[in-house]
């Protein structure tokens, strides 16, 4: 069936998306002009452009919902808030990306350009009332972030891991793309709001379980839960630093946008039969993800697998479904963005052009070298490990305690033991700074100053964000019908 031609009505709400749409597409035309001594215009042009977006998207913070497209868009509170802190995510890796890629010669316009498209691909994720949208959203963000970790195509680990994302990725679509069309196929029709209604109404669902659980699988993949996690480590590894800062931080956000939208806007009626399996998958990834972090040294790659470990603190919370629940995973979806952008910045800051500060021995004696930057490297650790009054531990908080109303008690019990677990990896990392000396040369903070600036404010607000959480905690309660 043909749509009807777009109206005002369809295309205010979409106000936000045509403009980082067109955006991008004007600053790809205006990079092309550019010499590589005047490419800062093109990332001061990138932040401008997301900062346009936030006052557009801000301007309708807790207003009535609005759909456009015959329903195939919806902006919400959900919508609005999630843009929100992807804005705000994707701008500190573009300030924590430029002097790293320079150092590098890979400051390039197209890791904008690719970024622009990537938040793109993420705002029609979490606004997506069809699987079309979630599908176009999600390919959208996965072809960019491909080309993003293989930028450095001379570095044979770079493109090693990008092969590997590619075809892990493709093959995490299929999976989502077979369980959408079972989906499709139980209800014959492809608008989430329908399939809703359709999941309450049948009475036989196989079809539609065999299509969720297919979904669920391509879901748990782009989180990097257990046991889809395989692409995980060898990805926030290859790719330069920088790279895997973006993607190990706002796409995440999205992600949990995708899933709310799939699995509660979509087959809401089915939560007793996905919950249980969410729940389990939680409790995989806690601990898979804990145990084998214990044991890394490269800190990229035991910030990759306590990513997993992370995503089963989400989990927990989306297996609880409702206003808690739903509100507890997007506290922690957007904490844990705001963590791991900081983490990875810490690499950042101590790297240099022919030096990745990869290694947990890399931060020795950081303490005597710098003492600030050790400190705000503790507070990111504190944050992630879930010490009190940091931002992480009102996120674990808020998902231990979704799991206790939903009688999970054996999950938040397994949260806990593995919160305890997650607490010593970090912790080797503040051991290093403060009571460890450097071998061979000594550490080194990098001399560019935006660098420095963000990653203070970046590192503070885990601390000022912890103590003010209410002022989150509102936004994402508001989100989601009581």
């Amino acid at each position: 069936m043909a749509l009807p031609m777009p109206t005002t009505a369809d295309l205010l709400p979409l106000g936000p998306e045509i403009f980082v749409c067109g955006a991008a597409f004007a600053l790809l035309m205006v990079d092309l002009f550019l010499s590589d001594a005047r490419r800062g215009l093109t990332h001061f042009l990138a932040l401008f452009i997301l900062a346009a977006a936030a006052v557009m998207t801000a301007r309708n913070l807790g207003a009535e919902p609005a759909w456009g497209f015959a329903d195939l868009f919806v902006r919400d509170t959900v919508s609005d808030v999630l843009k929100l802190a992807i804005y705000a995510v994707t701008a500190a890796a573009f300030v924590y990306a430029k002097p790293y890629l320079q150092d590098r010669g890979l400051f390039k316009g197209e890791f904008y350009v690719l970024g622009l498209f990537a938040v793109l691909g993420m705002m029609l994720m979490v606004s997506a009332g069809s699987l079309l949208v979630v599908y176009l959203g999600l390919e959208l963000l996965a072809l960019s972030s491909y080309g993003l970790v293989g930028m450095d195509r001379d570095n044979p680990r770079s493109t090693e891991a990008a092969m590997k994302y590619f075809v892990l990725g493709s093959m995490a679509s299929g999976i989502l793309l077979y369980g959408m069309s079972m989906v499709y196929g139980a209800t014959g029709t492809l608008q989430l709001g329908e399939i809703h209604a359709a999941a309450a109404a049948t009475g036989d669902s196989t079809l539609l379980l065999f299509g969720v659980v297919f979904m669920l699988g391509g879901i748990a993949f782009k989180f990097g839960a257990a046991p889809f996690h395989m692409w995980l480590p060898d990805v926030y590894h290859g790719a330069p630093t920088a790279i895997t800062l973006f993607i190990g931080s706002a796409p995440k956000v999205a992600t949990f946008g995708m899933a709310y939208r799939l699995l509660e806007v979509g087959v809401g009626p089915l939560d007793p039969y996905w919950q249980d399996m969410v729940a389990w998958l939680a409790a995989i990834s806690l601990v898979l993800g804990n145990l084998i972090a214990l044991v890394q040294s490269n800190l990229k790659r035991m910030l990759a697998y306590s990513t997993i470990s992370h995503v089963g603190f989400l989990f927990m919370g989306l297996s609880q479904g409702g206003t808690v629940g739903y509100s507890a995973a997007m506290f922690y979806a957007i904490a844990y963005a705001l963590m791991s952008a900081a983490a990875f910045g810490a690499i950042v800051l101590l790297s240099r052009k022919g030096f990745e500060a990869e290694e947990v021995a890399d931060f020795r004696g950081l303490w005597a070298r710098s003492p600030f930057q050790a400190m705000l490297v503790l507070f990111i650790m504190a944050s992630l490990a879930g010490v009190p009054p940091f931002l992480g531990f009102w996120a674990k908080l808020e998902v231990l305690r979704a799991a206790v109303e939903a009688g999970l008690i054996w999950l938040a019990i397994v949260g806990v033991v593995c919160a305890v677990v997650g607490a010593y990896y970090y912790l080797r990392v503040v051991k290093a700074m403060f009571f460890e000396e450097p071998e061979g040369e000594a550490v080194r903070v990098h001399g560019d100053g935006h660098l420095r600036l963000v990653f203070a404010v970046n590192a503070v607000l885990l601390l000022v964000l912890g103590v003010f959480a209410d002022t989150i905690l509102h936004w994402c309660r508001l989100a989601f019908p009581v």
